[in-house]
């Protein structure tokens, strides 16, 4: 089996290596473009740190929305490309985890996030723009509802309070209806 992820690391690398190779002046000037952190990616290092959370979640039309305390990190990782979000808190009377990994991608011009927990197998996968306005990323995408088995569209906000405070949003759509399910605020410790 390492005989073969080597293998096919060896042929993915060689293959990159030759299209690189392959590139004119101005291919090589957009791939390094794309590759580079910038003053978003900057901006998104200013989370990094430890911040306690309050979930407020809500699971029906109608009934009163249930509270949990969490406990969350940021960190930057590969090289200061890409924000990592560790989450570990109760919910539900039962260990919550999640990670969160949140990115700029330079050639899209747009944020990119993914997020996985404990609470199911799935993957949400979100892409959004900066409102300069409201110092908020919003977010679109897709997310498992485990009862239908399909995805719903999901909506998500970011809002950069100051420094020291975010909160999020997340919008959900089912049956053509749309409705808040979470909304989490972060306190810089």
């Amino acid at each position: 089996m390492k005989k073969n992820i080597a293998l096919f690391t060896l042929l993915i690398s060689s293959l990159i290596s030759v299209r690189l190779s392959a590139q004119s002046p101005e291919d090589m000037k957009a791939f390094t473009e794309y590759m580079t952190p910038g003053p978003i990616q900057q901006m998104m290092a200013k989370s990094t740190g430890a911040w306690s959370a309050v979930v407020t979640m809500w699971t029906q039309e109608g009934a009163p929305p249930m509270t949990y305390a969490m406990e969350t990190s940021y960190d930057m990782i590969l090289g200061g490309r890409y924000m990592r979000e560790s989450d570990k808190g109760t919910m539900f009377n039962m260990p919550f985890e999640g990670i969160g990994v949140t990115g700029y991608d330079n050639a899209k011009k747009m944020f990119v996030s993914s997020w996985v927990d404990n609470m199911g197998t799935g993957i949400i996968f979100l892409e959004g723009t900066w409102d300069a306005a409201s110092s908020s990323i919003n977010y679109n995408g897709k997310s498992t509802d485990p009862l239908t088995k399909r995805d719903i569209p999901t909506r998500e906000t970011v809002k950069f309070v100051d420094d020291n405070h975010q909160v999020t949003e997340m919008y959900f759509t089912e049956k053509g209806k749309e409705f808040k399910g979470m909304e989490i605020k972060y306190t810089r410790k």
